[in-house]
């Protein structure tokens, strides 16, 4: 069974495109071969910047032959169909055999494909891949129609059996397939002749070229951790720059370079945002410090001066890249240490959304949530208020406007700078927190006021625009803000109504477009809204293993605005059912149910008091009235206190009295004072369990 190897041989390849341009080769080619009956027992795919490589064990030498059983039209059919028929087939009507079937004399054919030799199945597929590969961006050179990324130079396509390595045969656009490949670019130029994949690899690494992007990872990585380690350093991680720089080069050298004296004032994210926008440095840190005295550049050749004069060029572009970074952090502290005046109005100048204002009145309106949440969550208004008003004027500074990605951070510097508390300069950068599922969540009393501000207005904003997502299209995250509110309440353990931060937000919007309510619960973006946030919630909670219909049974009890409290009550309900009480309460809850909603829907009464243990007729009957009375007593103060661990306990401790109830007693009494006390005690049943969560919406 032969080998096949591919290499796609090109100019430099763009390295966030490399990853999945391998996935794509081995995609296109591997379902191409399957396809047409080449199957194969293993394959890998590979890049560098100059290339893509495929290789394929264990291929078949050539696809089997098949037969097709074809069925055609009956035998007394007008000639018109036969003839199509036999079109279709690619036959003759001699071809043909007539079979005796329940519906009449029906025609058959069979029609038989000769198996085909790999060589040419691959070089149809790999043709068809080459010329329909999916580039995000592609071009055309010279005077050919041949797209790729960039210039394809060559194409290596061999078959390996045991008897050797044979060219494939295939031409694309005048390139045409061999066995030959390039090394690195400057430090072993030349054709290299290749007999199977493991004599590639190991001429390649020879011609100063590592095949696998993971092994020129780790080689950075080890470089540049042991160099940084013997300066007593450390090197700041960063796995996407990691696997960038890995992708820029074939034969990866790591240098270790200087910060002047200069720049080292800065901040240190300034420094290394700087460093990895612009020149794809690693930041390397002093540990003792925190400040960014290094950094790490990798490039893609030795020499004989050992990278000084490529340190150099570096050195020198990094000095000139900072003093821009520099000269925007001195005007920006001017600014701050003013009062920040110009920032703040330079926002009623920037737009928010059309219908939603300027970015100033987005901050006026998260400066009034904030003060009305402040008290919820333990934190000063007035500080609150302040925090909000500032959180966002970084926006308008240079360095933020040179690097978005620093707004938070360098509000959080400049706030600083103003002599303002560490707790409000905390907020402005805190504020946007959570970005994504594995962010921590804000945790001081005012960052956690404004980052709910911040939210709870952009969430109610939209609604009130209905500006809503729909399906995956969530252009303004909302999905990602109704998250942050969750996980920042929930995982602080605050116990906070959303009702009235959610009705001032729509009604702040309410107003400016014209919107006149006055009960919340009959707005309907605010009943949308929270429906929407509960659904958020069920994707969180089902997450950590809740199931929805538990989150549903939860959601459907009074106080479902208070988020913690949802969540603590849907834990602990989960948690008792998974014991084996928990789920037999569950039958035993819906059989008292069905018998007393049937019974009531006969009699057209509403049975819901008047149980007396005088009526009970024996022990079991009795014992249920006992066990009823006892988990109530526990059940409403634990409710009270929101102790809902002990709630569920003492309603999963029912199970084993309302079984032996419904063994021993027939609730159809034919004494009709006995059948109705027995339904008022299901009754009961009914009502101690529903008041700690709706368990007609638990499955099963």
């Amino acid at each position: 069974m032969p080998d096949l190897l591919i290499e796609l041989f090109s100019e430099e390849i763009p390295a966030r495109m490399q990853t999945r341009a391998a996935g794509d080769l081995k995609k296109l080619v591997t379902d191409g071969l399957v396809e047409a009956g080449l199957t194969y027992a293993s394959a890998a795919a590979f890049s560098t910047p100059r290339r893509l490589t495929l290789t394929i064990e264990g291929a078949l030498a050539a696809s089997p032959t098949t037969v097709e059983e074809r069925k055609g039209p009956k035998a007394d059919a007008p000639e018109k169909a036969i003839d199509g028929f036999l079109r279709g087939a690619g036959l003759t009507r001699d071809d043909l055999e007539e079979r005796d079937t329940p519906k009449g004399k029906i025609l058959f054919a069979k029609i038989t494909k000769p198996g085909r030799p790999a060589a040419e199945i691959v070089a149809e597929v790999l043709e068809q891949t080459i010329r329909n590969f999916p580039w995000p961006k592609s071009m055309r050179w010279g005077s050919g129609t041949l797209k790729w990324v960039r210039p394809l130079h060559s194409i290596l396509c061999i078959l390996v059996t045991e008897e050797g390595a044979e060219v494939v045969p295939m031409d694309v656009d005048g390139i045409k397939a061999g066995n030959t490949t390039q090394g690195h670019r400057f430090m072993s130029p030349g054709a290299i002749t290749v007999r199977n994949f493991d004599d590639y690899t190991t001429k390649l690494q020879r011609a100063h070229v590592v095949l696998d992007a993971s092994e020129r990872a780790d080689a950075i990585w080890h470089d540049a951790t042991n160099q940084a380690f013997a300066q007593g350093l450390e090197v700041v991680e960063d796995a996407g720059l990691l696997a960038e720089v890995a992708g820029l080069v074939e034969w990866p050298v790591v240098l270790m370079g200087k910060i002047d004296d200069d720049f080292l004032g800065l901040p240190p994210e300034v420094l290394q945002t700087s460093m990895k926008e612009h020149q794809k440095f690693f930041s390397v840190r002093n540990p003792k410090s925190g400040r960014i005295e290094r950094f790490i550049t990798v490039a893609n050749r030795e020499t004989a001066d050992n990278g000084a004069t490529i340190l150099a060029g570096n050195q020198k572009v990094l000095s000139a890249r900072l003093a821009d970074a520099k000269f925007f952090w001195e005007n920006d502290l001017r600014t701050a240490n003013a009062g920040m005046t110009d920032w703040l109005d330079a926002l009623k100048n920037v737009t928010f959304h059309n219908k939603l204002g300027t970015q100033a009145d987005l901050v006026d309106r998260m400066a009034t949530l904030a003060r009305e949440i402040a008290p919820a969550v333990g934190a000063d208004p007035d500080q609150a208020e302040r925090a909000a008003r500032l959180a966002k004027a970084d926006l308008a500074s240079e360095m933020v406007y040179e690097f978005p990605e620093l707004q938070g951070l360098m509000g959080r510097y400049y706030i600083e700078a103003m002599g303002e508390d560490k707790g409000i300069a905390a907020a402005a950068q805190d504020h946007y927190a959570p970005l994504g599922p594995s962010d921590d969540v804000p945790t001081a009393p005012v960052s956690v006021a404004v980052a709910l501000a911040e939210k709870i207005d952009k969430l109610t904003g939209f609604w009130a625009i209905d500006e809503k997502p729909t399906g995956s299209k969530d252009p303004f995250a909302l999905r990602r803000a109704a998250l942050g509110v969750i996980r920042i309440l929930v995982e602080n353990g605050l116990d906070f109504s959303l009702q009235v931060p959610l009705a001032a937000g729509l009604e702040a919007h309410g107003e400016k477009l014209g919107e006149d309510w006055d009960d919340p619960n009959t707005y309907i973006p605010f009943i949308d809204l929270k429906g929407f946030i509960h659904d958020r919630l069920k994707v969180y909670l089902r997450d950590q293993g809740i199931r929805h219909d538990i989150i549903d049974a939860c959601i459907a009890m009074e106080g479902n605005d208070d988020l913690n409290l949802l969540v603590k009550r849907a834990r602990a309900l989960s948690d008792t059912l998974k014991t084996d009480d928990g789920e037999n309460l569950i039958q035993g809850f819906k059989r008292a149910n069905n018998i007393l909603t049937q019974a009531e829907e006969a009699d057209g009464v509403e049975y819901s008091y008047g149980a007396d243990p005088k009526f009970a007729e024996n022990d079991e009957e009795r014992a249920l009235f006992a066990a009823l009375d006892t988990a109530e007593a526990q059940i409403t103060p634990a409710m009270q206190a929101q102790d809902f661990t002990t709630a569920m306990s003492a309603m999963a401790g029912l199970r084993t009295p309302i079984d032996a109830f419904f063994t021993a007693v027939q609730v159809n009494s034919d004494n009709a004072t006995v059948r109705r006390n027995r339904l008022n005690l299901l009754s009961r049943i009914r009502q101690i369990c529903l008041a700690v969560a709706d368990l007609t919406r638990i499955e099963g």
